[in-house]
């Protein structure tokens, strides 16, 4: 997030596009939830007409995978109405004419064909969003699950820009993350091509500092692989090793078969994590893993704060904590790693390798933690970033055009399914299923269904139904409900029998490799 949540509060407006918050997000869809009924206006833009829309001042209804389409409409409106920030672009911005030329090309009325919606519709957003200032923009995974997601999230950023609403409180584009900690990953280096605290791989300024501290010569000096690559490799043996650390991949990636079949073929699988699941049953070696509560570390959450997590309870078993698995498997190679806490590994070599996390001190984050960039020990941290420069000096727009899903409707498969989270349960129910409170609550997966589609084809609520993609089939029970549009099937995938991803499709963006969660082809029918 550019941004932070204690902001919701005095917000005058938010766009929430591509986010079920009140079920993936329930603490911040609850601010969101108060602002609004304290006066801020709220546009939410969704296929489906989730309980969020009931606070919205206007839902947008737009096709799965119309993200791109919608937002350059709206920038067309913005431009030909003269209604942009025109100062923050001349002041703050690059590549503005490149933008124009692109959106004025994307007329309202032809942008409303691909989205499925009325062209009023476009300009009336487009008006809303330029009559109030600032306007906070916060999206989740609806925009980033596509083949053209990185597209999405460089559009969000192009229309913040346009209309003068970054480097501002109560502003700015906001990524609510998908779990717990991803942020805090990411941070740490746990991504292909950087070090922690986003320092390339391929720089060799950083992978000269990070082989001194390490004492290692020869690191790397091209990015690594990323998940599909890595799943790939087992097949065809260019990877022989592969090391899952708290990730159930044989139900999170799409079309289990495939993931299966990858996993199986490894020569040698290491899964470390908290609980037998269905990814430790290809495993060589599990390593039992202590939970966040059993854990002394840190977090960092969607607007950059690195908080505190101290133990609550002592380990069962042989578990232990992450880093000093990591660090007995690096003892058994040769290496000896000094730090012997969380503390020690961040305050003596996390924050001084990385400049933005410098200032963030064990001692300095005893209460509600600090947002990075925190360069110094004296520095208050940064609640809103790019408050004066952007990272690279000028905000650059970057003219972006709408590409369809991989894979949609057709005779055979006429239904497109999309797929996200429920409220009772948390990613693969690893850790909540095993709660008989969310099991009372939440049981079974289903197959949501418009009650059009539903009266059409015999289907009453509660009814079983068999979901079919070009990849797999599934059976469970109909929920008929208003909030899906017709033609359109939306699942989850917390359970393994009922889980989305035996139909989901591997295609990805080919800039982050991020797979099409959102959008397939499938058929419905009464079982």
């Amino acid at each position: 997030m550019t941004n932070s949540f204690g902001e919701f509060s005095r917000a005058k407006m938010f766009l929430v596009i591509g986010s079920n918050m009140t079920e993936a997000h329930p603490v911040a869809a609850t601010f969101l939830k108060n602002a609004v009924m304290d006066g801020a206006k709220l546009i939410v833009v969704d296929p489906r007409a989730h309980a969020l829309t009931r606070f919205a001042d206007l839902h947008v209804p737009i096709r799965v995978g119309s993200d791109i389409a919608f937002m350059n409409g709206v920038m067309n409106v913005l431009i030909k109405e003269d209604l942009y920030d025109k100062e923050f672009v001349k002041t703050r911005t690059v590549n503005f004419e490149e933008l124009k030329q692109t959106v004025l090309a994307c007329e309202p009325e032809a942008m409303a064909v691909i989205c499925g919606i009325e062209p009023g519709v476009i300009v009336k957003a487009a008006r809303m969003l330029a009559a109030v200032k600032p306007v906070m923009l916060c999206y989740t995974l609806g925009i980033t699950e596509h083949t053209c997601g990185r597209n999405n999230v460089v559009s969000t950023a192009n229309l913040q820009m346009l209309l003068g609403n970054m480097g501002m409180e109560c502003g700015g584009v906001n990524p609510l993350r998908g779990q717990n900690n991803v942020q805090g990953a990411c941070d740490m280096g746990a991504l292909p091509n950087v070090y922690p605290g986003y320092q390339q791989v391929i720089n060799e300024e950083s992978r000269k500092k990070f082989g001194t501290f390490w004492d290692v010569g020869n690191l790397p000096d091209k990015n690594g692989l990323m998940i599909p690559q890595m799943m790939d490799g087992l097949v065809d043996k260019s990877v022989r090793g592969f090391y899952i650390f708290g990730e159930n991949l044989a139900n999170t990636e799409p079309d289990i078969r495939k993931v299966e079949h990858e996993l199986a073929s490894a020569e040698f699988l290491v899964v470390q994590d908290i609980f037998l699941n269905e990814t430790t049953r290809f495993a060589d070696v599990v390593l039992p893993a202590a939970a966040w509560s059993e854990n002394d570390g840190t977090f960092t959450n969607s607007e950059r704060r690195v908080s505190r997590v101290r133990t609550a309870s002592v380990p069962p078993g042989k578990a232990m904590p992450n880093w000093w698995i990591f660090r007995e498997i690096a003892k058994r190679m040769g290496q000896t790693w000094e730090s012997v806490s969380a503390q020690e590994i961040w305050d003596n070599e996390i924050s001084v390798l990385a400049p933005a996390l410098g200032g963030i001190k064990y001692h300095r984050i005893e209460g509600d933690g600090l947002q990075w960039p925190c360069p110094t020990v004296e520095h208050p941290g940064t609640p809103v970033l790019h408050q004066k420069i952007f990272t690279s000096g000028k905000g650059s727009f970057t003219p972006v055009t709408w590409t369809p899903p991989a894979e949609v409707p057709d005779d055979a498969y006429p239904f497109v399914l999309s797929t996200g989270r429920r409220l009772y349960h948390y990613h693969t129910r690893t850790q909540t299923g095993r709660c008989e409170g969310l099991n009372d609550l939440l049981s079974e997966e289903t197959a949501d269904i418009s009650l059009g589609d539903a009266q059409r084809l015999g289907v009453a609520d509660g009814e079983r139904v068999v979901v079919r993609s070009r990849r797999g089939r599934v059976e469970v029970k109909a929920r008929v409900t208003e909030e899906v549009p017709k033609g359109m099937v939306w699942m989850a995938f917390h359970f393994r029998e009922g889980n989305a991803n035996w139909l989901t499709n591997p295609a990805f963006d080919p800039f982050t490799l991020t797979a099409e969660y959102k959008a397939c082809a499938v058929s419905l029918e009464k079982a």
